[in-house]
């Protein structure tokens, strides 16, 4: 497959799994705003939320004020944002656009539907009168876009790097969300009340689809251990670290070349390691320190995919890189725009 036409379908599943990821967690913390809470406490939830894309700084530079109208103008069609849903779903439909005769027109079509009507919901402004519905149907859309996918594309190389694109964003999402709930909850010694925390931990199940999962795999209290351990190490969760890397490990011998050595090496070493992990070890060696090396493990990972199959990408950054999954998706998205004339990542 042409480097070129690679580049365009594993861009296009980044953008679309981010666009969800992103309604995933406003969906949560609007529906957490309905709660009693004081105006400090719900300016807090706000912040946490933008920390989890690493956004803070640059909502701060545009906005005097941080509440709940701000950020959903910010993070639902801030133009300048280039991790809002309207800036994710755009670049998803140009990509699509630019390699239609690789996707079915069942795929194309529905990326160039949700483009459409999400035009009318902005003009609306649906999602300042009615965000849980509009969070809602972003969901659905890439839910939609992700079943025409597997139920009508061809499972060739096409295919594996749509699915790579998806799972890699997954997994870096993921890592972030556990990485700044349980920061969190930490602070604020939320744990000594177990009414607040219990309330947490399920937000953050909610967010990543995982609330009923957790009742049926232990049936028991919602804990900070559990949480971690379902979302990290529980194979059949779809959106946990191991399955993700799983799919990453799959994809990569479906479309390994000359070249992707050492990147699948570095994969099957990230899934090695998950599979032979223990939630207590994890948590002994401290849960921000083991994510913060998961996300500069993914980060290199997006270099080595870059290096070996897309377009060519800018200069890895150093180790010390604040926001390794963040950033590299950002270099590298620079680079497609100078090719591609489309949106940056975030």
């Amino acid at each position: 497959m042409l480097s070129r036409t690679a580049d365009h379908l594993y861009w296009m599943a980044r953008y679309t799994e981010r666009a969800e990821n992103t309604a995933r967690m406003l969906d949560v913390r609007v529906q957490y705003s309905l709660m009693p809470q004081s105006a400090a406490a719900e300016q807090q939830g706000w912040r946490t939320m933008l920390g989890v894309s690493e956004l803070q700084s640059q909502f701060d530079a545009k906005y005097s004020t941080l509440s709940q109208k701000e950020v959903l103008d910010f993070m639902v069609r801030d133009p300048d944002n280039p991790s809002s849903i309207a800036s994710c779903l755009r670049a998803a439909r140009e990509n699509a656009r630019a390699v239609r005769g690789s996707l079915t027109t069942e795929v194309w079509e529905t990326k160039n539907t949700t483009w459409l009507t999400l035009q009318q919901h902005l003009k609306s402004r649906m999602f300042e009168t009615h965000p849980g519905k509009f969070l809602e149907w972003v969901k659905y859309r890439s839910h939609m876009s992700r079943g025409v996918t597997l139920g009508t594309m061809f499972q060739d190389e096409a295919f594996n790097f749509i699915r790579l694109g998806t799972f890699l964003e997954r997994a870096d999402n993921t890592a972030r969300i556990l990485d700044v709930k349980f920061r969190f909850l930490d602070a604020d010694a939320i744990r000594a009340d177990a009414q607040v925390e219990f309330y947490y931990l399920a937000a953050l199940l909610r967010s990543v689809s995982a609330f009923e999962t957790y009742r049926k795999v232990y049936r028991d209290a919602i804990t900070l251990n559990r949480v971690a351990e379902l979302l990290i190490l529980q194979p059949k969760m779809p959106r946990s670290l191991i399955a993700c890397m799983c799919a990453v490990v799959t994809n990569l011998q479906e479309v390994r070349n000359d070249l992707s050595q050492d990147t699948e090496r570095l994969a099957e070493k990230l899934y090695g390691e998950l599979q032979s992990a223990q939630i207590g070890d994890i948590l002994q060696e401290g849960l921000h320190p083991y994510l913060t090396r998961f996300l500069a493990s993914i980060a290199e990972l997006g270099n080595g995919i870059g290096r070996d199959f897309l377009l060519p990408v800018a200069p890895e950054l150093p180790e010390e890189a604040p926001a390794p999954g963040q950033t590299q998706t950002q270099s590298q998205t620079q680079t497609q725009t100078q090719t591609q004339t489309q949106t940056q990542a975030g």
